[in-house]
């Protein structure tokens, strides 16, 4: 006979409840997956089959705090039982509501654009309190968009005065030279990401009058010589393949009243065999420096499919 582990939510409603475990159960789904545990929803009941009591705690854990968020009306995704799971797994602390109630900015639809890990929301925090910030991690982990979203947020209020990103025109061995068109037809592919970003939060036709005026630029990185950048927010994306002279002519831009945001993958360096990344020098030489942040996302940032968590740490193990 199976033993059974029930775990109450007082006060939970049904329109609650069918948030909590998700649309056709999803989010339910996910949890059971996740921790290979059997569970039955009844009323405000949660019913566990056959469960360790420390991994009853765990589920405990995460229920309680999806709970909360349901309770103040925010919308829960597979994503983020994800995450909760992975969370309580390693005996972290689970507060959800404190990473939701930090608001970004917003879409141009009018959704709300909060942290989705403790890693963001460090970043994020960074982004607040520092004149220039790294944010060195894998791929998914929102270092881009997030930054994106919070110098538009500061356009919108009248912190700054314009917005600059750029990066670095290396990608996979490719070469420019060998690419048709003019030189902004060569590197738009390469700046996609930002502009995908910029029309999230701002729409395609304002972001183009925004550009037409010179308050957004986006450009290669070696457009950014000799120039000093004030009241700007500056975003250098790619940075891992930035050499240490590029970051160093970067990083000597910074003027009065801006910020700059590098944000960079260490783990996908495309430059010549032999070439040392300027992410990495930075990275080892400006620790200690008060004004500057320097972040470490990691797979348990990552808030693509949660396939990419695997991939990446699969390929870490491997020293890929």
């Amino acid at each position: 006979m199976s033993q059974q582990t029930k775990i109450t939510l007082e006060g939970l409603t049904d329109k609650q409840a069918m948030e909590l475990i998700g649309n056709q159960d999803s989010n339910l789904r996910v949890l059971s997956e996740f921790t290979g545990i059997s569970i039955i929803v009844r009323g405000e009941e949660f019913i566990l089959i056959d469960c360790p009591k420390a991994k009853a705690e765990q589920i405990e854990q995460v229920l309680r705090a999806l709970f909360v968020l349901v309770q103040k009306n925010i919308r829960i995704t597979e994503r983020d039982v994800i995450y909760a799971c992975r969370r309580a797994a390693k005996n972290l602390e689970l507060n959800l509501d404190a990473l939701f109630s930090k608001v970004v900015g917003k879409t141009l639809s009018g959704r709300i654009i909060s942290p989705k890990t403790l890693g963001q929301y460090q970043f994020v925090e960074a982004m607040e309190e520092k004149e220039i910030v790294f944010a060195i991690g894998p791929a998914g982990t929102g270092k881009t968009y997030l930054a994106v979203v919070y110098a538009v947020s500061l356009l919108k209020k009248g912190e700054v005065k314009r917005i600059v990103l750029t990066r670095p025109a290396v990608e996979a061995g490719e070469n420019l030279g060998f690419l048709p068109g003019d030189l902004k037809e060569k590197v738009d592919p390469y700046l996609r990401p930002l502009y995908d970003a910029l029309y999230a939060m701002l729409g395609q036709e304002n972001c183009e009058k925004y550009m037409e005026k010179g308050i957004i630029e986006i450009a290669p990185l070696a457009y950014m010589r000799g120039r000093t950048l004030e009241d700007a927010f500056v975003i250098l994306d790619e940075a891992q393949n930035t050499t240490s002279a590029q970051m160093k002519m970067f990083l000597t831009r910074l003027g009065f009243r801006s910020r700059m945001v590098i944000t960079g993958d260490i783990t996908q360096v495309d430059l010549a065999k032999g070439v040392r990344s300027g992410l990495l020098d930075a990275r080892q030489m400006l620790q200690g420096i008060q004004e500057i942040a320097i972040l470490e996302l990691s797979s348990d940032d990552v808030v693509r499919h949660p396939l990419v968590q695997k991939i990446i740490e699969r390929y870490a193990q491997k020293g890929v």
